[in-house]
C-alpha cells in the first residue's frame, strides 16, 4: 500500500520544511548494551516529535477542493501540533479538537504553531469524545479530517524518518528498534528498511499497559483493548490502524512490550547522564534495549527517538513509577494500635538506617483501638525491602503492602 517512491517524493515535498535530524552515536547506551547504538533524534525536530511529517505530507497531498473548508483533526498531543504547525506553513484553516481536561502546556504550544491558521476546540472528557466531535464537525462543514496514523500519506511521511536514516547510516544496520502507536510510523519506516536493507531486524516496541499491536498480530486481526494504561500518551491507543495492522504485521519481525515504571528510569537516565529530554513514547524504543540483552552485542542498532514534548510537571510522577519499578518505594497500609508511642516505635524498631518516609496519611479515630495509615517508604537499595518485611513481621504489625494491589495502587501515582 505503501510505495517507495511516494516516500522519496514525500522526503521532496518536505525539504524546507522539518529538520533533518541527526543520527547520533549514544556511548552511554553503546558502552551499557555492547553495541554500536546511535538515537534517530526525532525530539529535535521542528515540533519536537516526526509527527510534522506525516502531517504536511498529507495537508499537501490535498486537492485545492478539498481544503477550501480547512482541515480538521483530534489530538492531544504531537499530531494537534503538526497539523497547526503545517496550518500555518501552508495558509490554510484548521480546527483541531482536543479533550477538555488537556493540559494548557499542550493547548498553548499548539496555539504557538498554528498560530492565527487554527482554532482549537476544548470539547468532551477523552480523546474519544473529542474525536467523534471532530467528525461531526467534519460532516457538517466538508472538512477533510487528517488522520493521525492510518492514511497512507501520513504513513508515507512518516517513511521519511527510514529515509533518512539510511541515508546517514554509514555500514549496515542490524537492529532497528522504533515505537508503535497506532502504527503509522512503524508501517512508513518498515517499509522503506523492507526495500532497501532487508537484512535489518525491525523490532516494534509498545507500552506493557497499551498492546494494540502486539495483541492484534497475536490473534491475526485488529483488536480493540477495553482498558489501557494512558500512561505514555503518545503510544497509548486502544485500536491499531486497520492498514497500520496489514504492514506491520508483515514488515516487522517482532513486538515486544517494555513497562511504564522501566520507560521512567530511562527517561530520568537519559535525562541525567545525556541531557536528553524525552517524552514517555520518545523513550520506548532505547527501554526495549534492555530486553534484547545479548542478542544486540556487536551489532549496529538504532533506535528512534520520536518526541520530546515532556511537561515538566510530570516529572513527579515520573520519578514515582521509576522508584516502584526499581522497588525503590513502598506502599504500605499500616494497621496501628490506637495509643501513644505507637508511632514511635515503628520508626525506632521497623525503620532501617537508610529508610525514609515520603508520604504519611492518619487521622485520629477516639472511637476505635487501632487505625489504619497509609506509609509511603523510599529505600536506598532494592535489597532493603526484605529486611524492612521481616522487621515488619518481627513486631507483628499488621500491614498491606499496597504495591502488589493494583486496584488499590492506581489512585496513588
Amino acid at each position: 500500500m505503501i510505495q517507495l517512491k511516494n516516500i522519496q517524493a514525500a522526503a521532496e515535498k518536505l525539504r524546507g520544511v522539518v529538520n533533518k535530524t541527526p543520527l547520533l552515536k549514544n556511548l552511554n547506551l553503546s558502552e551499557r548494551f555492547s553495541a554500536d547504538i546511535s538515537l534517530k533524534r526525532e525530539d529535535l525536530q521542528v515540533v519536537r516529535s516526526y509527527k510534522i511529517r506525516g502531517a504536511y505530507n498529507k495537508i499537501a497531498s490535498l486537492a485545492k477542493s478539498e481544503i477550501t473548508n480547512g482541515v480538521v483533526c483530534a489530538s492531544a498531543g504531537n499530531h494537534a501540533q503538526g497539523v497547526a504547525y503545517a496550518c500555518r506553513l501552508l495558509n490554510i484553516k484548521g480546527v483541531i479538537f482536543m479533550p477538555t481536561p488537556t493540559p494548557n502546556q499542550k493547548v498553548k504550544q499548539v496555539r504557538n504553531f498554528g498560530k492565527e491558521h487554527i482554532e482549537i476546540v476544548l470539547v468532551g472528557d477523552t480523546f474519544d469524545e473529542a474525536a467523534k466531535e471532530a467528525q461531526s464537525y467534519c460532516k457538517k462543514n466538508n472538512a477533510a479530517f487528517i488522520h493521525p496514523f492510518d492514511d497512507i500519506k501520513v504513513m508515507e511521511g512518516q517513511g521519511t524518518v527510514g529515509l533518512e536514516i539510511l541515508a546517514n547510516a554509514e555500514r549496515p544496520i542490524d537492529y532497528l528498534v522504533l515505537p508503535i502507536g497506532g502504527g503509522g510510523l512503524a508501517s512508513g519506516v518498515s517499509t522503506y528498511f523492507k526495500a532497501l536493507s532487508p537484512e535489518t531486524k525491525i523490532i516494534g516496541v509498545e507500552p506493557e499497559g497499551a498492546p494494540s499491536m502486539k495483541e492484534s498480530i497475536e490473534k491475526g486481526k485488529v483488536v480493540t483493548l477495553k482498558n489501557i494504561d494512558k500512561f505514555v500518551d503518545g503510544a497509548a491507543v486502544q485500536r491499531v490502524g486497520e492498514k497500520a495492522y496489514e504492514i506491520c504485521k508483515n514488515n516487522l519481525d517482532r513486538v515486544i512490550t517494555v513497562p511504564e515504571g522501566e520507560i521512567c528510569t530511562e527517561i530520568l537516565r537519559l535525562y541525567n547522564e545525556d541531557a536528553i529530554v524525552v517524552e514517555p513514547a520518545g523513550a520506548l524504543s532505547i527501554t526495549a534495549l534492555s530486553q534484547l540483552g545479548d542478542e544486540i552485542k556487536g551489532k549496529r542498532v538504532i533506535c528512534i527517538v520520536s518526541g520530546g514534548n515532556n511537561d515538566i510537571t510530570r516529572m513527579a510522577e515520573i520519578k514515582e513509577r521509576s522508584m516502584i519499578f526499581e522497588g525503590l518505594k513502598h506502599y504500605f497500609m499500616i494497621n496501628f494500635p490506637q495509643r501513644a508511642g505507637a508511632l514511635r516505635e515503628f520508626l525506632v524498631d521497623v525503620l532501617g538506617p537508610t529508610d525514609d518516609i515520603a508520604h504519611f496519611e492518619y487521622t485520629k479515630k477516639n472511637s476505635r483501638e487501632r487505625v489504619s495509615a497509609l506509609i509511603g517508604i523510599e529505600l536506598k537499595k532494592q535489597s532493603d525491602f526484605d529486611h524492612l518485611i521481616e522487621r515488619l513481621d518481627t513486631k507483628n504489625i499488621k500491614y498491606e503492602h499496597l504495591n502488589t494491589k493494583p486496584e488499590i495502587f492506581h489512585y496513588l501515582i
